[in-house]
């Protein structure tokens, strides 16, 4: 099980699955229709724990040359700009592409059994975007274990580190308990908050008042005419 399974817009992914070319047509395949769409708030992820041993395919994924790293970071790169949220329901072992696509969504829910690591290749820790994403998200000081050594962390820990925003004995109940959360995120302009979110953290606030301003207008005019 090392490849995305499409339904709707859902994906299952194995929680332990390297990156690969198959990995990246299903992804960049779900993205096209997600983004086709006229309709439809909510693209969920479902990464579960594949087999064991199956990250040992890690390193020989990474090995097959950057170009195909390439070609998975912009995929990843979709996933955050889609016109929609992006929920992951998480449990078991999560690395590899599964633990970069948890970091690329926008609400995250853990299941009990959640043993949350960074991919590796050669013994140490994947120097791919995942380390920056969680720069961004956590700062240095919180992404440092995770990044230089590779630390595991289970669900608890996950939920007090911001890596994941709720623990569940069942993520798919509590995603039905949070669906209204997620209600009109295509039209509602979630897709501008994201951006502005994300480019925040390297951008001035000169630079960066245009857009919010933009934004804020956007929204303006969208109240007045509801």
């Amino acid at each position: 099980m090392n490849t995305l399974l499409e339904t709707d817009f859902t994906l299952t992914a194995a929680g332990t699955a390297p990156v690969s070319a198959a990995l990246i047509g299903e992804l960049n395949a779900v993205c096209d229709r997600v983004e086709d769409a006229a309709d439809g708030d909510l693209l969920v992820l479902h990464l579960t724990a594949g087999a064991a041993g199956a990250a040992d395919g890690e390193a020989e994924t990474h090995a097959e040359g950057v170009h195909l790293i390439n070609k998975w970071e912009r995929a990843l790169r979709r996933v955050e700009r889609l016109p929609v949220a992006t929920v992951v329901l998480a449990d078991g072992v999560c690395t590899g592409a599964a633990a970069e696509l948890l970091l690329a969504t926008d609400y995250r829910i853990a299941g009990e059994g959640l043993r949350l690591r960074l991919p590796s290749a050669g013994g140490a820790t994947w120097p791919g975007m995942a380390l920056y994403r969680l720069a961004t998200q956590l700062g240095v000081a919180g992404a440092r274990r995770l990044a230089l050594f590779g630390a595991e962390v289970d669900a608890p820990t996950a939920l007090r580190a911001g890596l994941v925003d709720e623990v569940a004995a069942d993520p798919a109940e509590a995603l039905a308990a949070r669906r209204t959360l997620f209600a009109g995120a295509r039209h509602g302009d979630l897709a501008v908050r994201r951006r502005l979110l994300m480019d925040a953290a390297a951008t001035g606030f000169d630079d960066a008042l245009g857009s919010h301003l933009a934004a804020a207008d956007r929204a303006q005019r969208r109240a007045l005419h509801a």
